[in-house]
Parts: structure tokens; C-alpha cells; sequence
């Protein structure tokens, strides 16, 4: 009870010595709505602090997702309005001479928010970023690789594109290799297995050896003949007689070419054409 007293008893001196003029009344400064009102660099610190500590406590609020959608849709435009406010004392201080704090000021605050594009600068705090709506928003597509121009495409071209150094790593050869003698096993083990069960067509013919006779005469002659004046005229340097007619180079080209045309011939034509072309020849005197 006596504390009390005490206290009410200090109130009422303190009130007595304002009324007698020995006291100092300080009533609580209010804040100027415009930052232009305020001329003092000093003052005008004091009341962006002011402010920066009422954006600190509602993006705190903001936080709590239980508040509901309305309160906290006010809540995020009672943010982005003190942002604006912040901005104008900053600028303010400029003015005045002071601090600048929109260079050297922490960004912290602005950067907790998330702005959407083309919103002018409209951002999104805490839980107001998860309203319906919103979060439909921030939710963009991702944006599409710019497709390369002709030119960058061609500075793209060397000779690995080409694959011309391929091989030059010693590794795609020795597999290559490998692969090779595996294929070429897997097809002789395939004509084997066709061979034996006799699925194999009819073999070509073998090609006519236009030297056969001319080897056979030779074995022949040097078997067969035991003329000793015959076989002693390499030594005396006789000349030996041929009784066999052995083509030069130029006929057995000319024999080439006749029997590549000839398959040609019978490749490309028909019976028909072959036989008018005959009869063609016949009647123009060509053999």
C-alpha cells in the first residue's frame, strides 16, 4: 500500500512541477505522413528506423499460415506500403545530407519478399506467397532453350564432327577388329550349318581359265618329251619352237571385256532382245 502512495505521490509531483514550469513536457512525437515535412537529417534516421521495426514485426506475422487469407492479404499490403515509406525517408536523408542508405543499407527486407514480373514491384511475403491464386503464378514454365543460328552452328563443325580423329584414341580400331573376326566366324559357322543340311543352292561355275590348255601343254611337253637336242638348246642357245598359240595381253583383254558384256547382256536384257540383237548383227554383216 505505501508503495503505492509512493508512486502516486511522484506522478503528482512530477504533474505540479509542469505546471510551475520546472518540468520538461515531451509528449510522444508522432510520425510525419509525408517525409518531406521533416527537415531534420537526424529526426528523419530516427523515423526510417521506426520503420524498418514495423516491417521486422509484420513480415513476422506473416509467417504464421493460420491467420487466414484476408488477414493475411493485409498484412502484405501494410508490408509493401512501409516498404514505399522506407523508401521515401531514405530518399529524404539524401536530401538532407544524411546517410545514404539506399547504397549502403542492408537489402535483407527486400529480399525476403518475391516480386512477380511486370507487378511493379508488388512483393509477396511469408505465407502470402501460398494463397490461391499466387502460388499459381510463381509457378511459370520454364523457359525454352534459344535455338542457334546457322552460324553458330557451323562454328560447331571440325573434323570430329566428321569423325575423321575417330580412330585416333586406339580404341574404336582394336574393337572393330574384334567385331570384324566375330562377324566372319558367326557367317562360315552359318554356311557350315546351311552345308549340312544341304539348304545350299547350286554353285556357281567356276570361270573358264583361258590358260588351262597352255598349262597343260607345257606339263605335256616337258614330261613327255625326251628329245635331248630339245632340252639342251637353252644351254646352246637355240630357239625353241612353240606349237601352241598362246595369247598375247591385248587378246585376253579384248576376251575380258566380251565375256563382262556378255553378262551384262544377260543380266539387263531380255531372251528377246538378245535375240533381235543378233538377228541385227546377222543382217549388218557382224560377226
Amino acid at each position: 500500500m505505501a508503495r503505492n502512495q509512493q508512486k502516486a505521490m511522484l506522478l503528482l509531483n512530477r504533474f505540479y512541477d509542469m505546471q510551475q514550469g520546472k518540468g520538461e513536457f515531451r509528449p510522444k512525437a508522432k510520425r510525419p505522413h509525408l517525409a518531406t515535412d521533416c527537415d531534420d537529417a537526424k529526426k528523419a534516421e530516427r523515423w526510417r528506423v521506426q520503420v524498418v521495426r514495423e516491417i521486422s514485426r509484420k513480415v513476422s506475422q506473416i509467417q504464421n499460415p493460420g491467420l487466414g487469407e484476408f488477414r493475411i492479404r493485409d498484412l502484405n499490403d501494410e508490408i509493401n506500403k512501409l516498404l514505399r515509406e522506407k523508401r521515401h525517408w531514405e530518399e529524404r536523408i539524401v536530401e538532407l545530407g544524411g546517410t545514404d542508405y539506399i547504397k549502403t543499407g542492408p537489402k535483407m527486407l527486400d529480399h525476403e519478399g518475391k516480386s512477380l514480373p511486370g507487378n511493379r514491384g508488388y512483393k509477396y511475403f511469408g505465407a502470402a506467397r501460398d494463397l490461391p491464386g499466387v502460388r499459381d503464378l510463381f509457378e511459370q514454365a520454364p523457359l525454352k532453350a534459344a535455338r542457334k543460328t546457322r552460324g553458330e552452328l557451323a562454328k560447331m563443325v571440325d573434323a570430329d564432327y566428321y569423325g575423321y580423329r575417330d580412330e585416333d584414341d586406339g580404341v574404336i580400331v582394336p574393337l572393330e577388329q574384334e567385331r570384324e573376326k566375330q562377324a566372319i566366324a558367326e557367317a562360315v559357322e552359318e554356311w557350315q550349318e546351311l552345308k549340312e543340311e544341304g539348304k545350299l543352292g547350286a554353285e556357281e561355275e567356276e570361270e573358264e581359265d583361258i590358260y588351262a590348255e597352255a598349262r597343260m601343254a607345257d606339263q605335256a611337253a616337258a614330261e613327255g618329251s625326251g628329245d635331248e637336242e630339245e632340252m639342251e638348246g637353252i644351254d646352246t642357245g637355240e630357239s625353241i619352237m612353240s606349237h601352241i598359240s598362246v595369247p598375247s595381253q591385248q587378246e585376253v583383254e579384248d576376251m575380258l571385256v566380251r565375256r563382262k558384256k556378255t553378262e551384262l547382256l544377260e543380266k539387263y536384257t531380255s531372251e528377246t532382245l538378245q535375240q533381235q540383237a543378233e538377228e541385227s548383227k546377222a543382217l549388218m554383216g557382224y560377226s
